[in-house]
């Protein structure tokens, strides 16, 4: 099968090219790309205005299986990707069972291969059942094809076990990918600590919980040399941490979410449980300092965490209702809203932090167009203005915090191997 994508700007930062050509697929491979392409066999796709781009890559989403469907599965998670532009995905570990084995790994790349609508690897558990206490079979996920290691959801407490798992993990050249708040300091908190949790009278989990972790495992990292990956960073002062780690050039990188960069905590003020996530929003300083380190290099990716829960667990009184929003479908419009949008970056910066670095980062195919790479292609209206709202989503979770909000651009092209797997908004998988 061909396919002719046609009168699109290419945006290809690995390879410096932001300029106006065509791409012509061939099977599950990019043939060429050049100007005025012609291939009388190919279906053509005029893709004029629009920005052509390669696959869009998420390196942290929960697709809840195995044993947790009712929020979510493999087939409407990726689902939820194909419509948000994404043509690759990471899955975390904290699913029932656990990831923490390879029997496990093995059985859940099977189910993605029957089920998935766009490549998804797997990040195995750094410890048995998230506990923090006995290492996982991190040598045999290795063999059966994890590509990082993280306890997300849950914070490693004891230093030690960190210590040897970062050396245990950097023999394979893997990395920790760290969910890095102390839970001593957050678990009976509900929402950012200030100004706005003192007025609405609920606990909050203050930020400095954040920066502590950040900084136990920047430490850690330097004595192991193991490459770590910050999740979810939320905090003005971990950014300072992180900045400095990467002056001094330790194998530390970082992410942030689109919900972090759009949301402040004012937003809370309604008690919408659709706000609560964790690490929770934070202030707009917070906020502020995370665009300031997206501007400077200092976050490599852009994630959603898309972590869904299912109506009856989120439509509760605030303090009842679990962390994690569904966020696959709006990442994408909310970066180009917040950020492309207001001037703060280009497109190319966009394409950079969304798919080139977690190529890099995940060590995987993909994040570059060229000849013979693979068709893993994502074409981005930038001037689509829509409305957000939960119940029209792919995913199971239809509570939202970007409910009845517009926001502007959209992927209207996900192309995975050669595939079309959405064309303007509808899935085709």
């Amino acid at each position: 099968m061909k396919l002719l994508i046609k009168n699109g700007t290419l945006v290809n930062p690995a390879k410096g090219q932001h300029e106006k050509l065509d791409v012509l697929v061939e099977n599950n491979r990019i043939k060429s790309i050049g100007k005025n392409l012609i291939d009388e066999d190919a279906k053509i796709y005029d893709v004029k205005g629009c920005f052509v781009t390669p696959g869009l890559i998420d390196m942290h989403v929960h697709l809840r299986e195995p044993g947790q469907e009712a929020k979510e599965d493999i087939y409407t998670g990726t689902q939820s990707a194909a419509a948000g532009g994404f043509t690759q995905v990471a899955t975390m570990a904290n699913t029932s069972p656990v990831i923490d084995n390879a029997a496990l790994v093995k059985d859940l790349l099977y189910r993605i291969q029957e089920s998935a609508c766009v490549k998804v690897h797997v990040i195995g558990a750094v410890s048995k059942n998230l506990e923090g206490k006995q290492l996982s079979e991190i040598g045999d996920m290795v063999q059966a094809g994890a590509v990082a290691f993280s306890d997300d959801g849950s914070y490693i407490e004891n230093s030690d076990f960190m210590r040897r798992a970062m050396e245990y993990v950097n023999m394979f050249g893997k990395m920790i990918i760290d969910h890095a708040e102390d839970k001593t300091m957050t678990e009976h908190g509900y929402m950012n600590e200030g100004k706005v949790s003192c007025e609405l009278g609920i606990t909050g989990r203050p930020a400095v919980a954040e920066n502590i972790a950040v900084a136990r495992d920047v430490l850690l990292s330097e004595m192991t040399g193991c490459h770590v990956h910050i999740a979810h960073l939320s905090s003005a002062k971990s950014v300072e941490i992180i900045r400095k780690a990467k002056a001094e050039g330790l194998p530390v990188t970082c992410e942030v979410t689109p919900q972090h960069l759009y949301f402040t905590d004012e937003y809370l003020k309604n008690f919408e449980s659709s706000f609560k996530m964790a690490p929770p929003i934070r202030t707009d300083d917070d906020r502020k300092a995370l665009i300031e380190a997206i501007k400077e290099g200092i976050v490599d990716a852009i994630i959603t965490d898309h972590a869904p829960h299912t109506s009856e667990e989120k439509d509760v009184p605030f303090k009842c209702a679990p962390n994690g929003i569904a966020g696959l479908e709006t990442s994408l419009a909310s970066v180009l809203t917040t950020l492309y949008h207001t001037g703060e970056i280009t497109i190319d910066k966009v394409v950079e932090i969304m798919s080139v670095n977690p190529a890099k980062l995940l060590e995987i195919e993909g994040g570059i167009l060229e000849e013979g790479a693979a068709a893993d292609i994502t074409v981005i209206d930038p001037d689509y203005k829509w409305t957000v709202t939960g119940k029209d989503l792919y995913t199971k979770a239809v509570f939202t915090p970007y409910e009845g909000i517009e926001l502007r651009g959209k992927a209207i092209l996900t192309i995975v191997d050669g595939k079309v797997v959405m064309e303007k908004g509808k899935v085709s998988v």
